[in-house]
């Protein structure tokens, strides 16, 4: 007996401590999401072009996820989790280790090509472990947000102290760098779960959905991929302008707007992940936060006073970006646990699409007048909810 608790007791801290080295990623993956985009005069005066030339190197980003996620996924699952986190830190530590030193704009767009490549590797290993080590479920996919929205807090910070003081803008890249080459020696020496092994406990989910089914929930989870993401991404980069423009709020006021959202975002996480922690109800609870993110949106374009909308940006932050879109990615892996590698490349390989076609459309708009630009966000939302709901019933009526 006292042989089996301690064998017990080795799985749980062998985990615990995984679980953690993976988060410890995505707090740098946050600070990586902004960290271009937070020294762009640095880098347009390290490189001698103008900011424009920057924001263009940061597509790269994009370029090499839309490039590597079906391609990371597939091959996650051939060959072993474990592998492809080791190649998402690698690249990332290429990444942020050459930017500083980087000369010209082709060598830092081969730079940003290679992050982008090594975030969807990090995917492919993250979301499918951190799954497959709690028996199917998806609380702590939904942690990874928490970690990344610390990491993309303090990133800004960092470069504003090194900025005020005069330091080499450099350092905001060493320090995230560092920290991954730590966790790196860490992740080493930690033992990744059987593959196998879970996919044959999950199998009988799955197997006992028809066909039929299986495509329109698939179809309904892919558009859900690009909706999640798209929502996100229209919210962010309008909601400021939208309050000054449209909603003709004070510059304090619009730009606290986006920090309520932020606010919701963390707490959603804490909340969804404790939800999860005491129930699996995946399907049911992302039906309910798209339906609230389109019933704030809706109250932000009705609202007449500022306190409305500020308390309608708080519940879209918590409802829209809390880590539904993860929970999302979790429903899919249950229709096809022996491929969760591929579900995950996949399912973000829609959400890449949305973050390069979102600024198309909503610029186009934005030409309109900025009202269209962000209420696109409620066409959006309605999609969304109506695909998610079409997944719960067909969840649903498998469990019945």
């Amino acid at each position: 007996m006292e042989m089996i608790n301690e064998d017990h007791n080795i799985h749980i801290t062998s985990k615990k401590r995984l679980s953690l080295a993976l988060f410890i990623n995505y707090f740098v993956h946050g600070m990586v999401l902004v960290i271009l985009m937070q020294n762009m005069l640095s880098l347009a005066h390290s490189w001698s072009t103008s900011i424009a030339v920057v924001s263009y190197v940061i597509s790269g980003i994009g370029i090499g996820r839309l490039i590597a996620y079906p391609i990371t996924g597939i091959l996650s699952d051939r060959l072993n989790r474990k592998t492809f986190v080791l190649i998402g830190m690698i690249l990332y530590i290429i990444f942020l280790s050459a930017m500083p030193f980087a000369s010209n704009i082709v060598f830092a767009y081969i730079l940003a090509i290679l992050a982008g490549v090594g975030n969807s590797a990090l995917d492919a290993g993250t979301y499918t472990t951190l799954v497959e080590i709690n028996n199917g479920s998806g609380k702590s996919t939904v942690l990874i947000k928490a970690f990344m929205s610390a990491g993309d807090f303090i990133l800004p910070l960092l470069v504003f102290f090194l900025d005020s003081r005069h330091l080499w803008f450099g350092i905001s890249f060493m320090l995230p760098a560092i920290i991954l080459i730590l966790n790196l020696v860490n992740i080493l020496s930690i033992k990744f779960p059987d593959i196998q092994q879970i996919n044959d406990g999950m199998e009988m989910i799955s197997s006992s959905i028809s066909k039929v089914k299986k495509i329109f929930a698939t179809i309904g989870l892919l558009v859900y991929g690009y909706t999640s993401m798209a929502l996100m991404l229209i919210f962010t980069q309008w909601i400021t302008l939208y309050g000054l423009k449209v909603l003709h709020l004070s510059a304090i006021t619009s730009h606290f707007l986006l920090s309520l959202y932020s606010i919701g975002s963390i707490t959603g996480v804490l909340v969804i992940s404790f939800i999860l922690k005491q129930k699996s109800c995946e399907e049911l609870l992302v039906v309910i936060l798209n339906l609230t993110a389109l019933l704030a949106l809706v109250v932000i374009n009705l609202a007449t006073t500022p306190l409305v909308v500020e308390a309608a940006s708080l519940v879209f932050g918590f409802s829209a970006a809390g880590g539904v879109m993860q929970t999302g990615l979790t429903i899919f892996m249950k229709l096809f646990p022996k491929h969760r590698g591929a579900i995950t490349g996949i399912f973000y390989f829609f959400g890449s699409i949305a973050s390069l076609t979102v600024p198309l459309v909503t610029g186009f708009l934005s030409t309109k007048g900025i009202g269209l630009a962000f209420n696109f966000s409620i066409l959006i939302s309605l999609i969304s909810s109506v695909f998610v709901i079409l997944v719960m019933m067909i969840m649903k009526s498998n469990k019945e």
